[in-house]
């Protein structure tokens, strides 16, 4: 019976001695603990995509992100067509807003050689001041009077201007206005481009100066172009035209003859 009774106390202290090892074991770790990382870094990555999408919307809604055509870019690297946009857009915006107003476009005017005017007749060497059509030509910010350009608001201007010259004969005809047949083998063809000064009383200043002498033959189509053009300062007021040598022998197709200004700075 003593030994009945002591066996159950054995088993008793086993009983205690289990429940006291299972208290003093340390707790496992939940499963909360182990993602924790995780869910911060996916937070993360979603703010850093919702950002760039409100960036990119931005951009597109004020213009200063461009479309790009896969289709028609150059075959080079994906990467580089897909950044193309990104960097444009983070330039200077006020060079991408420059001229979006029409009022902000820079003075400017190209105008063609006016046909049916009259010149000097063949043989007198005096330049002639060339008249041009505003009605086939465009003109901005700028005024013209009587083979002028008159420059309106002042700055830094590029002044450019073409010349074309041709002579012909026909059996019988006498000449390329009709007359009597003129000799063409030493022919001085020259353009000048002058500048008024407001500032000097309109004191007229030689610009540009270009040309050929040429030995051309009576019996075949003969042409020859003077071209030329520089930079300037130009004041309000300043005035600009072109004087041609021989200017009965002018071509008066449009697109060889013309004379222009457009404004690049202040």
């Amino acid at each position: 019976m003593a030994a009945a009774h002591g066996e159950y106390r054995g088993y008793l202290r086993t009983t205690v001695d289990v429940e006291a090892g299972h208290q003093r074991l340390q707790p496992a770790a939940g499963p909360e603990h182990s993602h924790r990382p995780l869910l911060f870094g996916t937070l993360a990555v979603m703010g850093l995509l919702q950002v760039a999408s409100s960036v990119a919307i931005l951009l597109h809604l004020t213009g200063y992100l461009q479309e790009v055509d896969l289709t028609t870019a150059p075959r080079r690297p994906i990467e580089e067509v897909q950044t193309e946009p990104v960097l444009n857009a983070l330039r200077d915006t006020r060079k991408n807003r420059r001229f979006k107003n029409h009022k902000e476009t820079p003075p400017s005017a190209h105008l063609p050689i006016k046909v049916h005017q009259q010149f000097a007749k063949p043989g007198e060497p005096n330049a002639i001041t060339i008249d041009w059509d505003e009605a086939h030509g465009y003109r901005h910010r700028m005024d013209y009077q009587r083979g002028k350009l008159l420059v309106v608001k002042s700055g830094f201007y590029y002044v450019y201007a073409k010349t074309c010259f041709r002579y012909y004969e026909y059996p019988g005809d006498g000449g390329q206005g009709g007359g009597p047949s003129v000799d063409v083998s030493n022919t001085q063809l020259i353009q000048y481009v002058y500048h008024e000064s407001i500032k000097q009383n309109s004191k007229e200043d030689l610009l540009m100066k270009t040309g050929s002498t040429m030995r051309w033959d009576n019996s075949s189509y003969n042409m020859y172009c003077a071209q030329q053009g520089r930079g300037l300062w130009l004041e309000q007021g300043d005035a600009l035209y072109v004087s041609v040598s021989n200017a009965w022998m002018l071509d008066p197709d449009g697109v060889g003859t013309y004379f222009g200004a457009i404004k690049l700075g202040n």
